[in-house]
């Protein structure tokens, strides 16, 4: 096995597990992230360019953290997804955090409605979005000022964060 398989299945396993435990109580913990983090920076430390694989780290890292974090800036997101896809950026490097941000928002907006659609609020999330494009158009008005009536309900992110890497990593040995 190479440097990059190791890489790849450690990357697995970690967003296999946030999935779960995100399913079971709504929270991703810091402690996997910063085992992850460092069984990346360990892994690329160990590659044959050490020095281009932590650049590239680092870029991920970044790239997945701006990517995400205007999410969380709005109430969109918890931070636990917002570290998640930092981390997550951190094993891939920029590029594939990208790749794997789209699949995640894909995968993210068919479980947004599938559970709009399950409880019955499709009325209350069509409400919600009215009110965002309204504080997005009407000039002065700040998004985040911005209250919505009620909730359309929240989901585990993770398991969507998760399954966006899985088919990014997928396709690569596929």
């Amino acid at each position: 096995m190479q440097i990059d398989q190791y890489r790849d299945a450690l990357l697995l396993l970690m967003v296999s597990i946030a999935a779960v435990n995100d399913l079971a109580t709504r929270r991703i913990p810091n402690r996997l992230l910063s085992a992850g983090m460092t069984g990346a920076l360990f892994l690329h430390l160990l590659s044959p360019e050490p020095g281009a694989a932590l650049l590239s780290a680092v870029g991920g890292m970044l790239l997945g953290l701006a990517i995400f974090l205007p999410f969380y800036l709005v109430r969109g997101m918890a931070a636990g997804d917002v570290k998640m896809m930092a981390v997550i950026g951190f094993f891939t490097g920029p590029a594939e955090a990208f790749q794997i941000a789209v699949f995640t928002w894909c995968a993210g907006g068919v479980m947004a409605l599938l559970l709009i659609l399950l409880r019955s609020r499709l009325r209350l999330a069509l409400v919600n979005i009215g009110h965002l494009l309204s504080g997005l158009i009407v000039p002065g008005s700040k998004l985040a000022d911005m209250t919505l009536p009620q909730s359309a309900g929240s989901m585990p992110y993770g398991l969507a964060i998760a399954a966006g890497t899985i088919v990014v990593l997928v396709t690569q040995y596929g």
